[in-house]
């Protein structure tokens, strides 16, 4: 019989949990034995209490367990790369990275997550566009990497199915920022979907999970490590969430400028983080490149069209409609004007986040360091009708700082934590 209430309350007060109690668990939990109250429990312990590495990563391997695994780089006969994120606002990244790797010629398999609470996911992204699957069965998946050199899809049923039910529960008790629970979160999916290489890009600040560097640290070196004993080789990028990456919030103003990003007319910041994705993602791969030459190869795919020649072939094997031009378009559209002349000092993430994932969507026409004149715009509001963009518009300019001079620049990616 499971004992799944001493379990928590041995987390509760402290105690370390033995790998097998910690399967036990898992696996009552994947099979319906242990209820949703019990588990949240056991993840309200957790994120106060934390969990040693071996505990995190006796989780990761029961929630491998749970289901069916995939060894996409064994069946391929090659090596497959792979790109994840804590999540973002306004991280359209992967939707840009892929086509560019697949237009290199690397496999890249990507089994991808819906939204955490102000972080938009990439299927929701996806399934902006008309008539696009992200429910693959297995060997469709296997295959479509194998033809087409891209594939992104949902979790499959089968593939980590503790980490599923867990996921959506973590989004409703308040438990999703704990470095643990994340890091075995990510990497169960990252190892049963059997990419031999992962890119991970793990946000820091207002807009992440991560608040400060040295958590965004921990995070990195705990996915890591338990990589390394998975024997997958894993590169963390620590990316500023300071800010909305880029310009456009919401799904298909995203998928939009991820399209203009391939055609070579993306944001400064954007553009610089889908080149340090791709390229480290390349020097991964099996071509042999180092980092200049991986770099060399993204931009020469940008300027020939092969990458967005990838992304039309990805997402008509999905069954999408890759035209930009089918994206759907808010009804109301209405600018967020500045009250004053000045530079952008700061543009909150979370607040531009939430009014987004409310209200419609958000494009940020200043960024930091931008400059300003009263009564010209400082962004776009998309939304539904009048009244949500009101209440978007007061959300939005709230979000924006202005200040007489310019702060001091920072970069995009932050840190870069191998093994």
């Amino acid at each position: 019989m499971i004992r799944a209430a001493e379990l928590i309350q041995r987390k509760r007060d402290g105690r370390e949990l033995a790998a097998d109690d910690i399967a036990e668990l898992v696996a009552g939990y994947a099979a319906g034995e242990v209820p949703d109250y019990q588990m949240a429990a056991f993840c309200m312990a957790v994120y106060f209490r934390g969990l040693t590495s071996r505990e995190t990563f006796a989780l990761t391997d029961a929630m491998i367990r749970s289901g069916e695994t995939i060894e996409l780089g064994r069946e391929l006969g090659r090596r497959v790369v792979d790109k994840h994120s804590t999540g973002g606002v306004g991280d359209k990244t992967s939707i840009a990275v892929g086509p560019i790797v697949a237009a290199c010629g690397v496999p890249f398999g990507k089994m991808s997550g819906r939204g955490l609470g102000h972080t938009g996911g990439t299927l929701d992204k996806l399934e902006s566009i008309p008539g696009y699957r992200v429910e693959l069965a297995r060997d469709e998946f296997v295959a479509q990497v194998r033809e087409v050199g891209l594939a992104i899809v949902g979790q499959t049923a089968d593939l980590v199915p503790a980490d599923k039910r867990l996921y959506a529960l973590r989004d409703v008790t308040a438990t999703v920022d704990n470095v643990s629970l994340i890091a075995a979160s990510i990497m169960s999916k990252k190892i049963a979907a059997g990419a031999d290489a992962v890119v991970l890009d793990v946000k820091v600040g207002d807009g992440a999970f991560m608040k400060s560097l040295a958590d965004a640290q921990a995070l990195a070196e705990a996915m890591i490590e338990l990589g390394r004993r998975a024997g997958r080789e894993v590169v963390c990028l620590l990316t500023d969430m300071d800010q909305p990456l880029g310009r456009a919030v919401g799904n298909a103003l995203e998928v939009r400028e991820a399209l203009e990003t391939l055609h070579g007319d993306g944001p400064p910041d954007f553009v610089e983080l889908v080149f340090v994705a791709a390229a480290r993602l390349l020097v991964l791969s099996d071509l042999g490149v180092d980092d200049a030459e991986a770099r060399d190869r993204a931009a020469a795919v940008v300027r020939d069209g092969s990458a967005v020649e990838a992304y039309e072939r990805w997402i008509r094997a999905q069954g999408g409609e890759p035209d930009e031009g089918v994206l759907p378009r808010a009804p109301v559209v209405r600018e967020v004007l500045a009250e004053r002349t000045g530079h952008v000092e700061s543009l909150g993430a979370t607040a531009v986040g939430v009014a987004a994932l409310h209200l419609g969507a958000v494009r940020c026409l200043r960024k930091r360091g931008e400059a300003v004149a009263e009564g010209e715009p400082l962004a776009e509001v998309h939304a539904r009708d009048e009244d949500a963009a009101a209440r978007a518009i007061a959300d939005v300019r709230a979000a924006y700082v202005l200040a007489d001079e310019p702060p001091t620049a920072r970069r995009i990616v932050l840190d870069v934590v191998t093994s």
